[in-house]
């Protein structure tokens, strides 16, 4: 009995481990739950944009954690260093059994607490026509600035077991090693 604990532990650690994805000047990782990670490439920059694809299990809001895993070198353009311009396409499967009918993005420096202006952090804020900003699945999107940075992509519709892709620009022009990107997928009320 007492040599098959040792394995038993083992494999709990193990089963609960996350994997974290490399792309670019960036780690990619679902430690805070809620969904699955099944893929990143790329390296952030216009031509070659970081694409993470993943797998939500419910309609409730999830949060990607994002690492610099590289030097912090400002407005490099090669996607060799965190530059503070990175150019995202998240590919989301919807395993929730239920339609998504809009879905939103923030931006979060620290966990928890919205983004402010001065932590440099935005939807490429400093834009104000951005043609960047698309979905496959979604005609529409909102941006919202201050006390927070909010993305929202809505007037369309993601059925259970499709996809959906989002394109956006994420800027930091004070780059930090670790931020955050909660995702909220929105249902349809009652």
């Amino acid at each position: 009995m007492y040599a098959v604990l040792p394995l038993l532990l083992s494999t709990v650690a193990h089963a609960d481990q996350q994997k974290v994805w490399a792309a670019g000047a960036y780690s990619f990782s679902d430690e805070e739950g809620g969904f699955r990670i099944t893929g990143a490439s790329g390296k952030g920059t216009h031509d070659d944009p970081l694409v993470i694809t993943e797998e939500l299990e419910s309609a409730t809001p999830v949060t990607l954690t994002i690492r610099t895993t590289k030097p912090i070198k400002a407005f490099d353009p090669s996607g060799d260093f965190a530059n503070g311009i990175m150019y995202m396409r998240i590919v989301a499967l919807n395993n929730s059994g239920q339609p998504w009918v809009e879905f939103e993005f923030e931006l979060q420096e620290t966990l928890g607490q919205p983004s402010v202006f001065g932590d440099g952090l935005s939807f490429d804020q400093r834009n104000k026509s951005p043609d960047n900003i698309v979905s496959d699945r979604y005609t529409h999107f909102d941006r919202n600035f201050e006390p927070y940075d909010k993305l929202l992509f809505k007037d369309g519709k993601v059925d259970p077991l499709k996809t959906v892709q989002f394109e956006f620009l994420m800027t930091d022009y004070t780059p930090r090693w670790t931020f955050y990107l909660v995702q909220d997928p929105r249902i349809p009320s009652s």
